[in-house]
């Protein structure tokens, strides 16, 4: 762990750099550029409130992450802390896994081994009821853990349990992020649904895979309660999101089927359906014959009838919108050549009282992909709104905020450069950038950082409770391999940028890890 005061010096001259840059958009109106000096309060709030150098940075030797920060006062200091998934490459152990870090500095609190990547992202849940939120994540070959946030200490692992053994690898392989639901067992713990699939081992275009499945588990036992196959008999890469609902009967679960090489559709389901182990009549909401569907979807009310409709994307490039009470399209906009594995930011970008949708979509073709194209579509419509094409591929989320508190919201992505050294060896760098949608402007908000960040979506939100915006984000430290598991960083960065009062879209799957956007 480290405090990195020797970049100071580098804080001082970028500070410099910036400010020539803005002076020379202010006349040009250039992508750098300001359209006019009424509307530079979002450069401003970067170069003068937001710091370009990590208040606090966590290293870490011999792992890598997929995973995305929670955070969770865990050591009952008042400050957030920060869950992370990681791992080696796959089919490789690693003795941290699953880490908490502290939110005041950085130092570990806790860590757990585990025999493959844990790549996914945590639910949090006081499975023990002692006030303290719980862990629940997942990863490969059949790895799903609970963890008692406060001391560490497992509650249950799932690859791990007697009954479960014989079937990993044979019908469990990876476990997806998982959501909550009502108490199904009884015991007086809300418990979880997960989405489980995806044989690594199977060739790219091999037809014949083993089904996903769907599954309640009980949260205090780890027991599987009820399963049930995809309709389609098709595997499963799918984090599901739930619409949130006080009744079983109507507590709905969007999944998705197919992969990067093989079709899928996009489903709807209620809870009743996989109780009853049957999903044959869950409602297929999009399907593609050459591509699946991986992202993640959002339940956000796009038509303002205070009913939570749906935003997903499919990994043929395709963006779609459906109405939640009947299902009926909304609308469907494709982003040709690319693919999308993000799952889509929202937030409120073009002055409209409904929320719109950001999405990053790799250019090119699994595995040749090159460089991020960024789309802006507004959601009442369905309209392209914005694109750019900024940093190579990277499969992280956007996040998105009023940072200058004009009613529109921003976006800050996570960005990739591969640049070339003196001596011709290719280097990986990465950044954070704001994108500013009313003067159609971009700036860099981080000082570059050694490394890519494949996947890991930045948090945000107020880590100490000071009232500032706070940032975590996390990347490869290795300047050398752009698919790297052997060095990480976590970093901490402050912000003089008041929390607003209008809802954002502060992490992977929105604030409340759920896929769910609620206006307040």
């Amino acid at each position: 762990m480290k405090n990195p005061k020797f970049y100071q010096r580098a804080r001082v001259i970028s500070g410099i750099v910036l400010l020539a840059l803005l002076s020379i958009g202010a006349s040009k109106m250039g992508w750098f550029g300001l359209v006019s000096r009424s509307k530079a309060s979002v450069a401003a709030t970067v170069l003068h409130k937001m710091d370009r150098v990590p208040d606090w940075v966590a290293e870490m030797e011999g792992i890598g992450t997929f995973s995305s920060p929670r955070v969770a006062d865990l050591n009952g200091d008042g400050i957030g802390d920060i869950i992370l998934g990681a791992g080696r490459q796959e089919f490789q152990s690693s003795d941290t896994a699953v880490m908490a870090l502290d939110g005041r500095d950085g130092n570990l609190l806790w860590h757990h081994s585990s025999t493959d990547q844990v790549f996914g992202s945590a639910l949090l849940h006081d499975i023990n009821q002692d006030g303290i939120q719980d862990i629940v994540i997942g990863g490969r070959n059949g790895i799903l853990k609970a963890i008692n946030g406060k001391t560490g200490t497992l509650f249950w692992d799932f690859d791990k349990m007697e009954a479960h053994i014989p079937l990993i690898r044979e019908r469990y392989f990876n476990f997806y992020n998982p959501q909550l639901i009502p108490d199904l067992d009884g015991d007086g713990v809300e418990d979880i649904i997960v989405s489980n699939g995806g044989d690594v081992l199977k060739q790219p275009f091999d037809p014949h895979r083993p089904e996903g499945y769907l599954m309640v588990l009980s949260a205090a036992t780890g027991e599987v309660l009820y399963e049930a196959r995809m309709p389609d008999g098709k595997e499963t890469y799918f984090s599901l999101a739930v619409k949130p609902s006080d009744k079983q009967s109507d507590t709905e679960i969007l999944f998705g089927t197919g992969g990067e090489t093989l079709g899928g559709g996009l489903y709807v389901t209620n809870l009743d359906a996989v109780i009853q182990g049957d999903l044959s009549g869950a409602k297929q909401l999009a399907y593609s014959e050459e591509k699946g569907f991986i992202a993640p979807p959002i339940w956000v009310d796009l038509t303002g009838n205070n009913e939570l409709d749906v935003v997903a994307a499919g990994v043929d490039g395709t963006c779609y919108a459906f109405e939640g009470g009947t299902k009926r399209k909304l609308w469907e906009l494709a982003i040709p050549g690319t693919e999308i594995y993000a799952s889509p930011g929202i937030g409120f970008f073009t002055g409209s009282d409904t929320p719109d949708v950001f999405i990053s979509a790799a250019i090119g073709t699994w595995p040749n992909f090159t460089f991020t194209k960024h789309v802006m579509i507004e959601g009442g419509s369905g309209k392209l709104s914005f694109q750019d094409t900024l940093g190579y591929f990277q499969s992280s989320s956007p996040l998105a905020i009023d940072l200058n508190r004009d009613g529109r919201d921003e976006v800050i992505i996570s960005v990739n450069y591969e640049n070339f050294g003196k001596e011709g060896r290719k280097l990986y760098t990465n950044t954070l950038f704001v994108i500013d949608f009313l003067t159609a402007s971009r700036y860099e908000l981080l000082e570059p950082q050694e490394g890519h960040n494949i996947a890991s979506t930045p948090w945000m939100g107020d880590l100490d409770k000071d009232g500032y915006l706070d940032l975590v984000y996390c990347h490869s430290s290795n300047p050398y391999h752009g698919f790297a598991f052997d060095r990480m960083r976590v970093n901490r960065i402050k912000t003089e940028v008041l929390i607003p009062k209008r809802t954002f879209w502060g992490a992977y799957m929105g604030n409340g890890y759920d896929g769910v956007f609620l206006k307040k």
